[in-house]
């Protein structure tokens, strides 16, 4: 039986895919084999030495103490792309909400109190307050062309604007989604000075922290717009505030809101709607209940931040996986291992990522605890588990 902690409240349709014969989830779950959330902050966690896994449903995991999990030898699951739709139509919102001064013009018609003919005076008189502009043929600038920024590239082209895109780490799978008429940018720089728009889908990193700061703002045109819907750290809020003053930036359009972008006339703030869906939402959990699920059963890992892909199609064999350090020699010291206790090798997946090492191998028998024990005494190796048989 796995005991799975959940720290947020996550869509029935994700725990739907954990059976109720085989695993016990709920906020009280105590020694758990894994821990599923969203947003909760884990950082000051006192974070129990069962766990075994850690599932993230959404994309970001910059609440989750990666770097202490994966001393540990756990893997850390998120679920890149299932909320990309989601975002990509807030995003598309937004540019649509500051190109037609939609906020201001709905507060002006709210604060309306005449009738009649007095009424639809006070609508004609206000309209030429709000005359805003149209989408097509100015250029968007996308930073980060992953799930969601290959659809938004791809949706704002389809709307008649001009895309330049810029991902020097694009894969092969996104670039072929991403359509040929996004145009190329050798530089953020390169992109900055072209975009009338701008939107940036890359993870919270030290190297993309204030990724668009005071200097890269004053590259963009005049009345320029900054789109963030990806972290609030990605953008210098300084250097934005000092942009609107300034009307070099026309607006500023946030997911993230702060106290000193709260209320001010040319940012328009939301509370973290990006993945605030019922289908984002069950997209996310269902992708990694599947993938943890996946991971805890058969040690097969799909969609990890810290761990390398891992997929071994299991047999009628004994399987054990090994998470140790990418030093020479590991996989020669678990074979003698084995070899010790009489068990012959039926297949082996060895891969890796980093610092760490993720070892499978399925037997013609069954792995004693001493056996396992003595894989674990090894130098650098960080967890061993027994899978048994299917």
């Amino acid at each position: 039986m796995y005991n799975v902690l959940t720290l947020n409240n996550i869509s029935q349709q994700g725990l739907d895919r954990l059976p109720t014969e085989r695993y016990q989830v709920g906020p009280e779950q105590t020694d758990p084999s894994a821990i599923l959330l969203r947003s909760y902050n884990m950082h000051d966690m006192d974070i129990p030495a069962s766990v075994e896994a850690v599932a993230r449903a959404g994309a970001g995991v910059n609440n989750i103490p990666i770097d202490i999990l994966s001393q540990r030898g756990v893997p850390v699951f998120n679920a890149p792309g299932a909320n990309a739709n989601a975002v990509k139509e807030l995003v598309i919102s937004g540019m649509l909400l500051v190109a037609r001064n939609l906020c201001p013009a709905w507060q002006y018609v709210r604060g309306l109190d005449s009738e009649g003919e007095a009424l639809n005076k006070a609508v004609e008189a206000g309209k030429k307050q709000f005359v805003g502009f149209e989408l097509p043929g100015r250029t968007l600038g996308v930073i980060g062309l992953g799930a969601i920024g290959v659809q938004v590239a791809n949706a704002a082209l389809a709307m008649g604007m001009r895309v330049v895109g810029y991902d020097p780490q694009m894969t092969v799978e996104r670039a072929w989604q991403l359509s040929s008429g996004v145009e190329q940018a050798n530089s953020i720089d390169a992109l900055l000075r072209q975009a009338d728009m701008l939107t940036a889908h890359v993870p919270l990193l030290d190297a993309t922290r204030n990724l668009i700061d005071e200097r890269r703002i004053g590259l963009m045109p005049e009345g320029a717009v900054i789109l963030n819907f990806a972290r609030g750290e990605i953008v210098d809020e300084t250097g934005v505030l000092r942009a609107l003053a300034s009307d070099k930036l026309g607006a500023y359009v946030t997911d993230f809101p702060t106290r000193e972008l709260i209320g001010h006339d040319k940012v328009i703030a939301l509370p973290h709607l990006g993945a605030s869906t019922h289908e984002a939402e069950t997209n996310c959990a269902v992708m990694v209940a599947e993938n943890m699920r996946n991971y805890l059963e058969n040690g097969l890992i799909r969609h990890s931040v810290n761990f390398p892909e891992a997929d071994l199609p299991r047999v009628d064999a004994h399987r054990i996986s090994i998470v140790n350090a990418n030093v020479p020699n590991m996989v020669g010291q678990i074979s003698t291992c084995l070899a010790d206790a009489g068990l012959n090798i039926d297949d082996l997946l060895n891969k890796s990522r980093g610092d760490l090492a993720y070892t499978l191998v399925d037997l013609d028998g069954p792995v004693s605890d001493q056996t396992v024990e003595q894989i674990r005494a090894i130098e650098g190796v960080l967890r061993v588990r027994n899978l048994g048989t299917p």
